[in-house]
C-alpha cells in the first residue's frame, strides 16, 4: 500500500503523507507499551496480551481473562446493571457503550470459578466499562460475591482495575466502599482466604478499600497502583513526583504488595495459594 507520496516543489522536493491510502490502514494493527515504548504487531501479541520485553499486561476486557485463568467458570449475578440515579446527563449513553465495549452489564465480572478442581469465587474489575469505575451496581455485585463465598465457605480472588469512584453516581458510588468492605470483613471473620491481583490501573477509592483488604496482594508488572493520580498529587505538593513512585514495583518494595507476577505465571501461581492456603511460592 503506497502511504506516501512524491510532491515537486521549485525550491525542494519533499514528502507528504498520502491521506486517503491512509485513511484505509486498519487501527489496532500496532501497539505502543505505554511503559518501555516497546512497538508491538498486533499478530505478535499472545492471549495473555503483555508487552514481549517488559511483561506490562494491557488493558484487556473481563471475559478475555478466562480461557488461560480458570478451567470452569460460572457467572453470578449478570442481570445486574447500573441506573441513573442522579439523573445525570448522558449518562444512559455512556453505560450503553460500556456495555457494548465489555460485554457486561456492568463495571465486573463475577461468579464461581475452579482451577485444578480448586473452586472460589471470582471477580473480574473491567477497564473497558467506563475505566472500572465503582458505581452503585459495581458495589451490589461484589457485595454479594463476598456474601455468596462467605455462605459457601468459599476463598476469594479478585481482580482489581479501576479510575476509582464513578463520578455520575456521586455519594452513592463512594458508600459502596464501606458496602464492600463490610463484606469483605465479614467473610475474613469465617476465616476464608481473599487474594486481590491488582492489574493496571487500580486507583481511588477502589485502592483505598477492598483493593487494599487482602490476606494476600499480588500485581501485574508495572500495574499502575495508587490513591489520587499523579496530577492531582504535583498540584498538592506542588513538587514533580518521580515516574515510578505510582508502579507496581514501586509499591512492592515499600511493603503494600506481596508479589509481583506475571500473567502467563497467574493460575499456576493462584493454583498454589489456594491448594496450600495462602502462602507466597518465593
Amino acid at each position: 500500500m503506497k502511504l506516501f507520496q512524491h510532491e515537486n516543489t521549485p525550491s525542494q522536493t519533499h514528502i507528504k503523507a498520502d491521506k486517503v491510502a491512509d485513511d484505509k490502514v486498519p487501527d489496532g494493527l500496532i501497539f505502543n507499551c505505554p511503559k518501555c515504548h516497546t512497538e508491538i504487531f498486533a499478530d505478535n501479541l499472545d492471549e495473555y496480551a503483555t508487552c514481549p520485553n517488559c511483561d506490562y499486561g494491557f488493558r484487556i476486557a473481563a471475559r478475555k481473562r478466562l480461557p488461560w485463568l480458570v478451567d470452569g467458570f460460572t457467572e453470578w449475578d449478570a442481570d445486574i446493571e447500573p441506573s441513573n440515579p442522579l439523573n445525570f446527563p448522558n449518562y444512559e449513553q455512556k453505560i450503553a457503550k460500556a456495555k457494548k465495549a465489555s460485554k457486561l452489564n456492568e463495571s465486573v465480572l463475577t461468579g464461581k470459578a475452579t482451577i485444578n478442581q480448586t473452586d472460589f469465587a471470582l471477580g473480574i474489575m473491567d477497564p473497558t466499562f467506563i475505566m472500572g469505575s465503582l458505581g452503585q451496581m459495581t458495589g451490589e455485585k461484589l457485595s454479594r460475591l463476598f456474601e455468596k463465598a462467605t455462605q459457601n465457605k468459599l476463598p476469594v480472588v479478585l481482580f482489581t482495575a479501576s479510575g476509582g469512584a464513578r463520578m455520575q453516581e456521586g455519594i452513592l458510588s463512594l458508600m459502596q466502599m464501606a458496602k464492600v468492605s463490610n463484606a469483605v470483613a465479614r467473610h475474613s471473620a469465617a476465616g476464608l482466604l481473599y487474594i486481590v491481583v491488582l492489574t493496571d490501573p487500580t486507583t481511588g477509592g477502589v485502592t483505598a478499600s477492598f483493593a487494599s483488604e487482602g490476606d494476600i496482594t499480588l500485581a501485574e508488572p508495572h500495574a499502575l497502583v495508587g490513591f489520587a493520580g499523579r496530577r492531582v498529587i504535583e498540584q498538592t505538593i506542588h513538587e514533580k513526583i518521580s515516574a515510578d513512585l505510582q508502579s507496581a514495583e514501586n509499591v512492592l518494595k515499600h511493603g503494600f504488595i506481596d508479589h509481583i507476577v506475571k500473567r502467563q505465571d497467574e493460575k499456576r501461581t493462584l493454583a498454589w495459594l489456594l491448594k496450600n492456603g495462602g502462602q507466597i511460592n518465593d
